[in-house]
């Protein structure tokens, strides 16, 4: 039987919308705290956007990195525990349709009806249904490396672009405060945006992100004014 009409659920947007998500909210967190606390040290534009960029450029290639070797280890984790279930399935054939007969007991189905779904599911395609069944390893939330890594160089380099943008277009002595605000924007904006594709309730992640968000500028605007007049 086919669908008249295919559904596409918001949890296939999880893999890339959480690197999206969280490249672009490091990246204006990152780059505006560290504008600010450097503006509130320093007196010249230019050391501030000194300082902007380099933390651009190393922000964005720290989280590829980070993810990259982060979500590799999850496809480790993932690759292995698929492996070992090819093995059981070559060693153990009907000890693992046992096994899998009970999964879907366990959810509520009869025992006559789970063995049936059981040996179907089996005979069009085993290891499949144990990944997804026993192990909960579907297309959509695989772990996908390069994807991760890419994703959120990208949109840690896109929400970097606003402080320093910000911070380019604002007279002197005002940077830190035209750049909080305006960061704060964004974040409240990107917040948004990250709850409406996720289907979830506006409000509260908007709220979140820029509560962190101020408190981070707030510290590192601080700081800064301390080191500057100490040194």
């Amino acid at each position: 039987m086919r669908l008249s009409h295919p559904e596409e659920h918001l949890v296939q947007r999880i893999g890339w919308l959480r690197a999206a998500v969280l490249g672009a909210n490091d990246g204006i967190i990152s780059t505006a705290s560290l504008v600010v606390g450097v503006a509130a040290a320093a007196t010249s534009t230019s050391e501030v956007m000194v300082a902007g960029v380099a933390g651009l450029v190393a922000g964005a290639m720290s989280m590829a990195a980070g993810e990259y070797v982060s979500v590799s280890s999850q496809a480790d984790t993932e690759e292995a525990d698929l492996a070992r279930e090819r093995a059981e399935l070559a060693s153990d054939p009907a000890g693992e349709l046992d096994e899998l007969a009970g999964i879907y007991v366990a959810r509520g189905v009869e025992p006559a009806l789970a063995r049936q779904v059981a040996e179907q599911m089996t005979a069009k395609d085993a290891h499949a249904a144990h990944a997804r069944d026993e192990l909960g390893i579907t297309e959509h939330v695989a772990a996908r490396p390069v994807e991760a890594a890419l994703t959120s160089a990208f949109t840690f380099a896109v929400g970097a672009a606003l402080p320093l943008l910000l911070a380019f277009l604002s007279p002197a002595g005002r940077v830190a405060w035209i750049v909080s605000l305006g960061s704060l924007i964004g974040l409240a904006a990107l917040g948004a945006v990250g709850a409406r594709l996720g289907g979830a309730n506006v409000l509260k992640p908007t709220a979140r992100v820029t509560f962190w968000g101020a408190f981070a500028m707030a510290a590192t605007a601080a700081i800064g004014a301390l080191v500057g007049h100490a040194v």
